[in-house]
């Protein structure tokens, strides 16, 4: 079997997943599917073939804009969403053409689970998660279903849900602080995560100091880590014939794919962080700064701000160091 020339079903849908997979360093496949991922994916999709069904994966991402607005344009869904979405309808509809019954896309968004954690007003997330729906809607009606803590604790109130949630699905925070400073992935994922919410820390109305964002940071990573793979034992057991699909990079052989979902100029940027910029006909992924340092022109649809368009390409940085979604990370 070569990527090129995928051949069972089983193969041709792996080889239309694995096309947009994003890996951590040193961790590329030879070839796309490569043995050990198909043998840990590729059962259950095989498994939901011989049942008939459409395919079901899940993706915990989306959870809501980044509180910084240096980095986006406000605290709703806008085309960098749309285009990360519409990535997800094309690959369902692709692996609607080897089989039949199609596949569908969960997309458990995780705003709710961490939103304290993260920094996000709860009105936020719930305008966050009403919006999305709605343009996943339009989008993928048939391949894009969103799915929220409010979903799993219909009658508690916000705080409720993220105790309920730790309590029953999470790990003890010491063990976890333990399991981090032993490197690798995990460690990885949390410098990752400290990043993000030092950045969005980096605001007008925050008056501490960098030294202290930075302590406030590290503490609140741990939170986030804690409280996303909870959501994700939650989420499994609920879904637990579905494929899952990771917005961060992996292993091969990992129990999630990770896959890219937009062409981006940062290998850990996403549309909750970003904004999308018109760059000739096609949308690449930055901060709102960079945009604006670029002299990117601010484009309004239905009446708010919606992306960038810029005039001069050349302006952009050379595309070796621009992410792109069929380009390990």
């Amino acid at each position: 079997m070569t990527a090129d020339a995928p051949s069972t079903a089983v193969d041709r849908i792996l080889h239309i997943i694995t096309a947009q997979q994003r890996f951590t360093p040193g961790n590329e496949c030879a070839v796309r599917p490569c043995p050990r991922c198909a043998d840990v994916h590729g059962a259950k999709i095989q498994q939901q073939m011989a049942r008939g069904e459409p395919l079901c994966f899940l993706l915990p991402a989306f959870p809501g804009k980044s509180p910084n607005p240096r980095k986006v344009l406000g605290v709703l869904p806008d085309m960098a969403e749309a285009v990360s979405l519409g990535r997800l309808d094309e690959m369902c509809r692709r692996i609607g053409a080897v089989y039949a019954p199609g596949a569908q896309v969960v997309i458990c968004s995780d705003g709710r689970v961490f939103s304290d954690a993260v920094g996000i007003r709860d009105e936020a997330i719930t305008a966050y998660q009403r919006a999305l729906r709605e343009m996943a809607g339009r989008i993928g009606p048939n391949t894009l279903a969103l799915y929220h803590l409010d979903d799993v604790y219909p009658q508690a109130s916000h705080e409720d849900m993220r105790a309920t949630l730790t309590a029953r699905y999470g790990e003890d925070l010491t063990l976890l602080k333990q399991w981090i400073s032993e490197g690798g992935e995990l460690l990885a994922l949390y410098r990752g995560i400290t990043r993000f919410l030092f950045e969005d820390a980096d605001r007008p109305d925050r008056q501490d100091s960098r030294a202290a964002r930075q302590r406030d940071s590290r503490a609140r990573a741990y939170v986030v880590i804690q409280r996303s793979r909870a959501w994700g034992e939650l989420v499994g057991r609920h879904f637990p014939d579905a494929l899952r699909l990771s917005i961060h990079p992996q292993a091969c052989g990992a129990k999630k794919l990770g896959i890219s979902l937009m062409d981006a100029t940062e290998n850990w940027l996403t549309a909750w962080h970003g904004v999308a910029v018109d760059v000739g006909g096609r949308f690449l992924l930055m901060k709102r700064y960079h945009a604006e340092s670029l002299g990117a022109e601010l484009v309004h649809r239905d009446g708010r701000p919606s992306h960038f368009r810029l005039a001069d390409p050349s302006s952009l940085p050379p595309s070796k160091e621009i992410q792109h979604e069929t380009t390990a990370a």
